[in-house]
């Protein structure tokens, strides 16, 4: 089901509309019932990237290893 969430960064409302998981992913790193700002996007964004480049990695070295069979 989608719903909507509000974000407050740098005194202005961003409202989107996601399902639970993206929501889950979204209020991982960024509150929804605090004013954010610059730094904490930034800081959520490089986290985000850094779980993905891992999981990438990982993805990577799972399928070289069933290549070879």
């Amino acid at each position: 089901m989608n719903k909507e969430i509000t974000f407050y960064i740098n005194h202005m409302a961003y409202t989107i509309n996601v399902d639970e998981e993206m929501e889950e992913q979204l209020t991982k790193y960024l509150e929804l019932d605090k004013e954010n700002n610059t730094k904490d996007l930034l800081a959520a964004y490089i986290r985000i990237t850094q779980e993905y480049s891992t999981f990438k990695k990982e993805v990577e070295q799972i399928t070289e290893k069933l290549a070879r069979f």
